[in-house]
């Protein structure tokens, strides 16, 4: 079923990221067409950009749906295509990770539940936010300004902290790791139950709380929020470290899978072949990226990571204020509409 607001017309994916495009048609070229999206791109290309993101997810250990989303809208794929296809291919991409977790009971599965009832809840209202957005025709201003603050704080935070590190390296004066304190108001909750893997006797409002604003986060957005869930989670709830990723991962797991069923059903935005391409090229390239990551230096792979996360920033900063070059689009009607 068309997107909204696009052309019915078939269209050809000419815009390349950053200029690569010229790098990635150099080999031989097979179209493919998107039926969602209304594009004709080559499906190499597509593969290309999936193994990209997924050897970065795989050397830094992130998810890539913050990456991914951005790099679709920057080729010229349709908004709410790009959102949410992606959440389709970050649900295949950490369902490994989550498994392996639950297998080694790395997993607070608990306190993953809770995560869960307030995930779906919060994708659910994010879903209908997204398709109340795309109908106003003002989705694509709320994915720049919504990313160009997102990756412009993360980028920025991840900078300074990765710099200070190998500063203090440098001058052989290591870090000192300071554990998270005690919130008091988190401690004072009501609803109080016990999260035995987590060691943790606390209010469950908390945890629904931040699994709602996640899942509105990643059903507007397009992204797990995994960079954003365990330093919540950690910082917030002091859960401990051996159970932080896997609980993060299968609050990831279900509530992309929720969100994604709910762009399908509501927004019919999913574009499943769009989803496939990625995911192949994503599941490829994180096999290789996480053998790269362990004899690669960890702090300057995290400046390099923090310059990309800001330069697509950047990006988006100026697809906000530059004047585009062609400021009107057309949309073709159907019969009996004015």
């Amino acid at each position: 079923m068309p997107v909204s607001g696009s052309l019915t017309t078939s269209r050809h994916l000419l815009v390349e990221p950053f200029g690569l495009g010229s790098i990635l048609f150099a080999a031989p070229q097979m179209p493919i067409y998107l039926p969602i999206a209304e594009l004709s791109v080559d499906v190499f290309f597509l593969l290309g950009i999936g193994a990209a993101i997924g050897f970065i997810s795989g050397i830094f250990g992130v998810g890539g749906g913050f990456l991914l989303t951005p790099m679709l809208l920057f080729t010229g794929v349709p908004a709410p295509v790009a959102v949410a296809s992606v959440t389709a291919q970050v649900v295949a991409s950490s369902t490994s990770g989550a498994l392996s977790y639950f297998r080694r009971g790395a997993m607070d599965e608990k306190m993953g539940v809770f995560l869960v009832f307030g995930g779906v809840f919060g994708s659910a209202l994010g879903v209908w936010i997204f398709g109340l957005l795309s109908a106003m025709g003002q989705l694509d201003l709320f994915l720049s300004l919504g990313y160009l603050l997102l990756l412009g704080s993360v980028g920025t935070l991840m900078f300074i902290e990765s710099l200070r590190t190998l500063l203090r390296r440098d001058r052989e004066k290591p870090a000192v790791r300071r554990l998270p304190g005690q919130i008091p108001w988190v401690q004072r909750l009501p609803l109080r139950t016990r999260f035995r893997k987590s060691q943790l006797y606390i209010s469950v409002l908390p945890v629904v709380l931040i699994g709602f604003v996640i899942g509105i986060v990643g059903a507007l957005l397009g992204i797990g929020g995994g960079f954003v869930l365990v330093p919540a989670l950690v910082y917030i709830l002091r859960v401990p470290g051996k159970v932080v990723v896997g609980t993060s991962l299968l609050h990831l797991l279900a509530v992309m899978a929720v969100t994604c069923f709910l762009h399908a059903v509501q927004t019919q935005s999913v574009d499943t072949i769009l989803a496939f391409c990625l995911m192949v090229g994503s599941v490829a390239g994180a096999q290789f990226g996480a053998s790269a990551g362990q004899h690669l230096p960890g702090e300057r792979l995290r400046i390099l990571l923090a310059l990309l996360i800001l330069a697509i920033a950047i990006r988006f900063a100026l697809g906000i204020v530059i004047w585009p070059e062609d400021p009107f689009t057309l949309t073709k009607l159907g019969f009996g509409q004015s």
